[in-house]
């Protein structure tokens, strides 16, 4: 069908990808009403129309979904995606950039009301769940747009409300379904673990905790809103720091225990469920990691180091939202007692006998030297905060996981980066790719890292969560929102603070 715009009934036929209908844009608030204004003429019109209508005209795939098929359509993102491709030298990235950024918002939200307050549930992707982890760094690129976008700003505020209500369900949850009626997801029916209605998959990660801190810490402070952080959100704040603390295991593994089984042993515990044996030496155990398999030492050091981070942003929360004096100082102190046993017992040698961070360790002396693509992982410490980028223990870590000393670190005809023993050898993580960017301050390193993500989408334009180091048209999993937004977010920091390096063509 044709577009009719109604301001003076000239008709505009588009390319069948650009084919919306006006009336559907004004109901779904999508554009600003002055970017909407055709002329009679159908070839200004066209080419007036912002970018991701007139897609046909380009021969990259426009693979973003027809407007009145999309979950959320925000103005302020739309524009960014328009300014931004403006500055990309490279048209294939261009478009992969078109296709991702917005991919979270155009297909994984599903926005409603809960007790009269916004309610927001995020999916990954191809599973229709919603991790803590994953639904929070999906949404990450969008918090600096909240300002200038009221409903954006509320979807935000919907997700963080949904996530309080999780946490308080089962803080040692990792995915939650979208109702409590809802079957549990296929794989986790017969696990031997405290199985809640309502809960997804129940693997302890410490991350899943401190996700969500780092969301609404960064809601709030962009924004100015402290809208969401009611009583719910305060007593979910409680619930997070006792589950910390019960995890230190002091004195007992404590309540948690989780059984499956499964031909893989990354997908159950040890010791009739409540894990390997560590050491009480003041971090925080985390039976799973980022990737939902199991650790081989409790003690995951970029998890515990991303808990360091989230309790001091969690401290300033309760004292300035709260006046929790007492939780802030809880807070505080545990942030204190995990980073000192971090520089005690996560801190290792390398071959060239400097210090680096350890993977994982037991508090017996044993310890894990890897990474993992997951996020948090060592490579990804700069990004998250816990520490400096210029630090030189983390550029020596850095240097590591991206070597083949890490065994999980790859370098094939298509690219190079680090995998993930979730998928298996030889497989890379796009994800890692995009993480070595934005813990880079090299541009050549951003560009090579760019091309190889150009590279290797095998002609779908969007990010997955692996490929074969040879053969990228071998991947798993091609709807993975949370890389595909990852590289959105990637992308924007270039265009903010090194655009040479989006300017020039990759050749």
């Amino acid at each position: 069908m044709s577009f009719q715009p109604t301001e003076n009934g000239a008709e505009v036929d588009l390319p069948d990808v650009a084919r919306y209908d006006l009336s559907q844009m004004k109901k779904t608030n999508v554009m600003n009403r002055r970017d909407m204004l055709l002329c009679s003429s159908s070839a200004v019109a066209v080419a007036a129309l912002p970018t991701f209508l007139t897609a046909g005209a380009d021969p990259q795939p426009y693979e973003r979904p027809p407007l009145s098929a999309r979950r959320f359509t925000s103005p302020a993102i739309e524009e960014a995606i328009v300014k931004t491709k403006r500055v990309i030298g490279d048209s294939q990235l261009a478009r992969i950039f078109e296709n991702c950024l917005p991919n979270t918002l155009d297909t994984t939200v599903f926005i409603g009301e809960f007790e009269g307050k916004p309610d927001t549930f995020v999916v990954t992707g191809d599973i229709e769940a919603m991790w803590l982890r994953d639904s929070s760094a999906q949404l990450m690129p969008y918090l600096p747009y909240c300002k200038q976008d009221g409903a954006l700003a509320r979807l935000l505020e919907g997700a963080i409300r949904r996530q309080a209500r999780q946490i308080l369900l089962d803080p040692y949850a990792n995915a939650f379904l979208k109702n409590a009626s809802d079957k549990p997801l296929s794989w986790s029916v017969n696990d031997k673990t405290e199985m809640r209605p309502g809960v997804g998959e129940r693997k302890w990660e410490l991350d899943s905790l401190c996700y969500p801190v780092r969301l609404a810490h960064t809601y709030w402070k962009l924004t100015g809103s402290a809208a969401a952080f009611d009583s719910q959100w305060h007593k979910a704040a409680k619930t997070i720091v006792r589950t910390l603390r019960e995890q230190q295991r002091w004195k007992s593994p404590g309540p948690y225990e989780f059984r499956r089984l499964a031909d893989r042993p990354s997908e159950t515990l040890a010791l009739s469920g409540d894990g390997n044996p560590a050491r009480p030496n003041g971090m925080i155990c985390s039976m799973f990691r980022p990737s939902d398999d199991a650790c081989i030492f409790p003690y995951l050091i970029p998890s515990n180091l991303f808990a360091v981070i989230a309790l001091r942003m969690l401290a300033e929360m309760a004292a300035v939202l709260f006046s929790d004096a007492m939780l802030a100082e809880e807070c505080t102190a545990l942030s204190a007692e995990v980073n000192r046993a971090v520089e005690k017992y996560g801190v290792v040698r390398d071959d060239a006998g400097d210090e680096i961070y350890a993977y994982e360790v037991d508090g017996y002396g044993s310890h894990l030297l890897m990474d993992d693509a997951g996020a948090p992982g060592l490579l990804s410490l700069a990004y998250l905060g816990s520490v400096r980028v210029d630090d030189p223990r983390y550029q020596r870590t850095r240097k590591f996981c991206l070597s083949l000393a890490n065994p999980y670190f790859f370098r094939g005809s298509a690219a190079e980066g680090i995998g993930s023993p979730h998928i298996g050898l030889e497989f890379i993580w796009p994800m890692s790719i995009i993480m070595r960017a934005l813990t880079s301050r090299d541009g050549r390193e951003i560009t090579e890292c760019l091309r190889w993500l150009r590279n290797t989408t095998a002609g779908k334009y969007f990010m997955h969560e692996s490929f074969h180091k040879d053969n990228p048209s071998d991947f798993t999993r091609a709807w993975f929102a949370w890389a595909n937004t990852l590289f959105g977010e990637l992308i924007l920091k270039l265009a903010a603070e090194m655009p040479d390096v989006l300017k020039q063509s990759l050749g």
